[in-house]
């Protein structure tokens, strides 16, 4: 052993982790090499501190319920698409002129691959099979370029809505390719701004880092909150406040719907003089496997569904609506100087949550074992756990039918959150915008198709209609081409027009 793995043997051995080397004279030079850089640049002190944290406060969290401790939404934080119709305009108008004056930046998390979709790529370059093919990535990018324009409308001025982009590891380089080889789908690439969040090694419950392959450390991405530390770490603070960023819109890459920039969102949020802000969907049924925001012990943080009992989860309030009907949509709202203070004050704060997984691993004979019950656990962070320290929180309340359909499993019977239920939910909502602005459809009688589509059986497909983003952000602007005018399925708006494709043509 040469002397630099000599002394990487002995922080090893220091750290309790001196098995990560057993395999070592069996690696071929270039394997050796590739693990002597991964064990570098880790601070097993900093990473045996974690667990021993996480493990604590898993052991001490398990059995206690969050039931006595919790409050729901107090009415004077909450915003609502439905409940506050009169402000709506004027949140609008508010957030349009921040993005007007480039104050507007947005921040994708995208370090999710498509690996419960069945393919290896990111989430964000898979295609649900809409009639335009388009990816989760262009759909994102075109709200962003028609939201541009749009803000430029209102206050006749160039603005720029940068767009700061969170991979993992496992998929930057892919990413970066996907965006450079579509041309960064027509937006300025400078404002494109790839980082990467860290990641951490899986370990096995005595804490002992686990080895997937005799010469490679089982590692994963540090959750979703792992997004502070990177965006210290990486100087993505730093950007936006060269770039004269003000507000940031963070949300998750696999929401169809997602309003990129949401102006009324933005807007109501700054009205309140909020620096973190929440956009939720309404909860409507106890069992629903979503975490709630409210608040705990005085401070706002999201529930999730397996720490409260299902008497809690049922509770409604006077009105019929559940208490407890925040349900949480990773869609989030801060100030540039609110990140600020979380990436130097209160991130080495926060503490890990522990997941518990099937994690394959090699065994003493360097077998690889792939077991059948969980053996051991991954830390991960999530982007909620920053609420706590928000001096103005508040929370913005939209119609999960308009803004929240996930993507995260393939296509099953009856599945939940499938490619299908994707576009189903896109389509069906394109399909609202034009009858809004004054269409219609006709079948293949000529028979117009009712506006509200028969819910006998609940198998009824979605009229097969889609509007590209740079015609329309939010069902805006679309009267000239369809008002009083019937159409056949399948119909495709985009900036040559309304077109039928032909039978079949999908």
């Amino acid at each position: 052993m040469d002397p630099s793995t000599s002394k990487l043997a002995q922080r090893l051995a220091e750290a309790g982790q001196s098995h990560l080397l057993q395999f070592w004279n069996e690696l071929a030079p270039e394997e050796q090499a590739n693990m002597t850089l991964d064990l570098e640049v880790m601070n097993f002190e900093e990473i045996n501190g974690f667990f021993k944290n996480a493990m604590e406060i898993s052991s001490s969290s398990k059995q206690e319920k969050m039931d006595s401790r919790m409050e729901p939404v107090p009415r004077d934080v909450l915003g609502s698409v439905t409940r506050d119709r009169d402000s709506l305009k004027d949140w609008e108008i508010e957030g349009l002129h921040c993005i007007a004056q480039s104050k507007v930046a947005v921040l994708l998390l995208a370090g999710g691959q498509g690996t419960r979709l069945g393919v290896t790529y990111p989430k964000g370059m898979y295609d649900v099979g809409l009639p335009s093919h388009k990816t989760l990535f262009q759909i994102q990018a075109e709200r962003i370029l028609k939201l541009e324009q749009l803000a430029e409308q209102t206050q006749n001025t160039k603005c720029h809505i940068p767009w700061y982009i969170m991979t993992s590891g496992r998929t930057m380089d892919s990413t970066k390719e996907f965006f450079s080889h579509h041309n960064y789908f027509g937006l300025d690439k400078n404002n494109v701004i790839f980082f990467q969040q860290g990641m951490l090694p899986a370990m096995d419950y005595n804490g002992k880092i686990i080895l997937e392959s005799k010469g490679k450390l089982s590692m994963a991405p540090d959750g979703n909150g792992g997004l502070y530390r990177a965006l210290g770490n990486q100087g993505i603070v730093d950007d936006m406040q060269q770039r004269k960023i003000e507000f940031i819109h963070v949300y998750c890459v696999d929401n169809i719907l997602v309003k990129v920039a949401d102006p009324a969102f933005v807007g109501f949020c700054v009205q309140k003089g909020a620096d973190c802000g929440a956009k939720v969907v309404e909860k409507t049924n106890p069992t629903e496997a979503v975490g709630v925001v409210c608040k705990v012990d005085g401070h706002y943080q999201v529930v999730e569904y397996s720490e409260i009992t299902l008497a809690t989860a049922q509770k409604r309030s006077a009105d019929g609506r559940l208490m407890f009907n925040a349900g949480n949509v990773a869609n989030h709202f801060f100030t540039l100087s609110f990140l600020k203070d979380i990436v130097q004050k209160y991130e080495p704060q926060l503490q890990h949550h522990v997941a518990q997984k099937k994690i394959p691993h090699v065994d003493t004979q360097g077998q690889l074992i792939k077991p059948d019950k969980p053996n051991g656990i991954k830390m991960e962070k999530f982007v909620f756990d920053i609420f706590q320290f928000a001096k103005t929180f508040v929370v913005y309340e939209v119609l999960r039918e308009d803004e929240f359909s996930p993507l995260k499993n393939a296509d099953s019977q009856d599945g939940k959150d499938t490619p299908t239920t994707a576009r189903h939910a896109l389509m069906s909502l394109h399909h609202r915008w034009v009858l809004n602005a004054g269409g219609h459809f006709i079948d293949e009688n000529g028979t117009r198709v009712p506006a509200i589509p028969s819910l006998k059986d609940g198998t009824d497909l979605p009229i097969k209609c889609e509007i590209s983003p740079l015609v329309s952000y939010g069902g805006e602007g679309l009267e000239g081409l369809v008002n009083g005018k019937e159409f056949r399925p399948t119909l495709m708006i985009d900036k040559s027009g309304a077109h039928e494709l032909v039978k079949n043509g999908v």
